[in-house]
């Protein structure tokens, strides 16, 4: 059966169907040694590479979470990064981040080869939950607080932000719980309400939880994890990866 080549990059956990838009529009990806493009199919037998590397569709998805350190970047890929993501994570199958998190940023990022679910965790639509601890450079007050949760107006991407949750923890420091994922989404609300912030660090993306991570260390989702974050995105946990949508 034929099968289009964005979803067939999707599947093999290498990326989101955009991102494989992406890779395709850079020529990145060649089928049977042939540059492929945008709207071809793959047939059974056909050899998929990604800038170099054969892809493999898998019936067994992995999902791990780890904790990112202050200044790596989330790419796999990046000149100019001092390090990035395959730097300081040795797994020994290949996944792709479900969830950006910023360069200055640390804390949990779920990371799978499952495309599908990758899909599913970065739509804006579905409004899902991540959880941040964040501290700011000048004392909370009532008034900020109010702004902050009730939508912020981001002039630079000419976006108002979605309402959100935020508990005062300390002088300055807050758990905020968003449902989007703008980029530097909680810097630039800050820095918008003239309360820079000074650092930040993810600890919760819908059901799965930092816990007793440390710095650099990573994670297998235990089953039960599994289940409860397929069936919070709306995947089907016996059948998942194998989604036509």
């Amino acid at each position: 059966m034929d099968i289009r080549i964005n979803k067939f990059i999707k599947d093999c956990g290498i990326a989101s169907r955009r991102e494989a838009d992406r890779l395709l529009s850079e020529g990145r990806v060649t089928i049977n040694g042939q540059t492929a493009g945008l709207g071809t199919t793959v047939r059974e037998g056909d050899e998929v590479c990604v800038d170099g590397r054969i892809l493999h569709l898998s019936s067994q998805k992995h999902i791990i979470a780890f904790y990112k350190p202050v200044g790596v970047t989330c790419t796999k890929k990046d000149e100019h990064a001092e390090q990035t993501i395959d730097d300081v994570l040795n797994y020994p199958y290949p996944v792709t981040y479900a969830g950006r998190l910023d360069k200055d940023s640390e804390g949990l990022l779920l990371l799978t080869d499952d495309g599908e679910l990758i899909d599913r965790l970065m739509r804006a639509r579905n409004a899902h939950e991540k959880e941040y601890e964040v501290v700011f450079r000048k004392p909370l007050t009532e008034e900020f607080i109010r702004k902050f949760t009730g939508g912020v107006y981001l002039k630079d991407l000419e976006e108002t932000t979605r309402h959100c949750k935020m508990e005062q923890t300390g002088d300055k420091k807050a758990l905020v719980i968003l449902t989007q994922g703008l980029n530097r989404q909680i810097r630039r609300m800050g820095h918008a309400l003239g309360n820079e912030v000074t650092g930040i660090k993810r600890i919760r993306i819908v059901n799965i939880t930092l816990g007793k991570l440390q710095s650099g260390e990573y994670r297998e989702l235990t089953e039960e994890e599994k289940d409860t974050l397929y069936k919070a995105v709306g995947l089907n946990p016996k059948q998942a990866g194998n989604e036509e949508s």
